[in-house]
């Protein structure tokens, strides 16, 4: 009787615990927080550093992926269509790989991407968690604003839909 009861309490405990953690990071994925200055700066994959100011005015859709994380590769043929359909629009996506830069340069022979890519490793990672990536996950995508203000997290897949969501009303919103 003693192991049943414990065995119970110990079920309902996980299913509480998980409850909980469901219910934080959809609190933090749809919260809206200013993080001005975002300020920061990657090499792309030939060691250049690309400042985030560089695309200042801008609604940026900032990735964060690996070349070993299948639900990034099935996002980036997306990204790579929007980017063609909506950067004279202003919309502009950058990648931060958390990966090794051979790995990402031979992904990029493959794929022609036509966003940035930047190489991000653990430093990104630790950015991905300031800007509400509370578990680490990849993909982890943020929206953000011409002003600077995050609008949109997402761990996990962005569908198109989801993103096109977020980014048309600041599209058509003039500063």
């Amino acid at each position: 009787m003693k192991k049943t009861t414990l065995i119970m309490v110990l079920v309902g405990f996980l299913a509480l615990t998980a409850g909980f953690l469901v219910k934080i990071g959809s609190l933090y994925q749809n919260a809206v927080e200013t993080i001005k200055p975002l300020s920061f700066s990657f090499p792309d994959v030939e060691g250049q550093m690309q400042p985030l100011s560089q695309w200042q005015g801008k609604v940026l859709v900032v990735n964060f992926w690996a070349t070993w994380c299948g639900p990034c590769l099935q996002e980036i043929p997306q990204f790579i269509k929007l980017q063609t359909e909506m950067q004279q629009q202003g919309l502009q996506f950058i990648g931060l790989a958390i990966d090794e830069t051979a790995d990402v340069k031979a992904f990029l022979e493959d794929v022609n991407v036509n966003y940035p890519i930047l190489m991000a490793n653990d430093t990104g990672m630790n950015l991905s968690m300031q800007l509400g990536n509370i578990v680490g996950a990849i993909p982890f995508t943020v929206v953000i604003d011409q002003e600077g203000v995050v609008i949109h997290r997402q761990m996990g897949e962005l569908s198109r839909e989801d993103l096109l969501a977020s980014v048309d009303p600041l599209l058509s919103k003039k500063i």
